[in-house]
């Protein structure tokens, strides 16, 4: 187990000295020990990693403390201990959200348990806001670079149509920068804090498309084996990212377009109807003119998803530049 920070909250020395040794000398973290909740909340900007919090605390008590820690930094975990066993305080303490309750003197064994799953999840937890800021800063308009002119011109178009729910439409040769541009939209619009999904309408054989977009029920075909959350609704009050969407067939085109007429729909197999919010952002690499006056797409669901149509001009016809950031030249 790697080394973490520990604080330690109980009004008994000697129950501090005790744990105080378990967590240093026998688990190998670092640790702080404080004899109030005052005192501890006025160390949080320290960053422990857990807190071990007694609930009969002078003062601020623990349950109060708890509420404050939680209202801080919602991520840290927070092991509550009482020297009464009491069903009522410990469902009180999970609601507010301790990870977990164990009553005084604890046993060792468990808290130490208690102690290392409190600690993988602080280390999920930070992992996934890692992750997050890294999927954010790759859709950041300071991020992309450029020095083509029409370039800049695109991403100013961009950034006005960041901050709405207008449907964009990105057309454009492969390996233009379309996803980078609806990362753009999305990370730098209302929606931010919500999903952005992507779905590569080439990439998924045509016959499994339909649920991977809508889901499906068990039993709704040979080899559904149980409830399958489609892309919209794992994109509900976010973004999704219709890759490719030129290449779409005709009956589901038809579906995607009461998705977007009434925000909902049915899964695959299934009797109850699903509501979504969601922005959609489309691409392609087709003229999908040209595939709407050849009846290869719909023209009602080509004007629904165009109100904001961009075009990115091919790699070649770009000034080019050289840069460690998201570039698109």
């Amino acid at each position: 187990m790697s080394s973490h920070r520990i604080f330690i909250v109980d009004d008994e020395p000697l129950l501090r000295q005790l744990l105080e040794r378990h967590v240093t000398a026998s688990w190998g973290h670092t640790a702080r020990t404080f004899p109030d909740a005052e005192s501890c909340l006025a160390a949080l900007d320290e960053s422990p990693d857990l807190i071990l919090m007694d609930i009969g605390l002078p003062g601020i008590g623990g349950v109060e403390a708890l509420r404050q820690v939680r209202k801080a930094d919602p991520e840290l975990p927070v092991i509550m201990l009482s020297a009464q066993e009491s069903v009522e305080v410990a469902v009180s303490t999970w609601k507010l959200g301790a990870h977990d309750y164990l009553t005084k003197p604890p046993d060792i064994s468990r808290l130490e348990a208690s102690v290392r799953a409190a600690l993988h999840v602080r280390s999920l937890s930070r992992e996934v806001i890692r992750l997050r800021e890294s999927v954010a800063a790759s859709g950041n308009f300071a991020n992309i670079v450029t020095h083509d002119g029409r370039m800049q011109d695109v991403l100013a178009h961009v950034q006005r149509a960041s901050d709405s729910d207008i449907a964009v439409l990105i057309q454009g040769e492969s390996g233009t920068g379309k996803e980078l541009i609806a990362r753009a939209l999305h990370f730098n619009g209302r929606r931010k804090e919500g999903p952005f999904v992507v779905v590569n309408c080439a990439s998924i054989p045509r016959e499994l498309l339909e649920s991977e977009i809508f889901g499906h029920e068990k039993g709704a075909f040979t080899g559904a084996i149980g409830r399958k959350i489609g892309k919209f609704e794992l994109a509900h009050t976010g973004t999704i990212f219709l890759d490719e969407i030129g290449e779409m067939d005709m009956a589901l085109q038809a579906k995607l377009l009461r998705v977007i007429q009434q925000r909902e729909f049915d899964r695959v197999g299934g009797a109850a109807t699903v509501r979504v919010d969601v922005r959609i952002v489309s691409a392609t690499n087709r003229e999908l003119r040209r595939a709407v006056r050849e009846k290869q797409f719909r023209e009602d669901l080509y004007y629904r998803i165009s109100s904001f149509p961009i075009h990115l001009p091919a790699l070649r016809e770009r000034r080019s530049t050289s840069s460690s950031s998201p570039s698109i030249s």
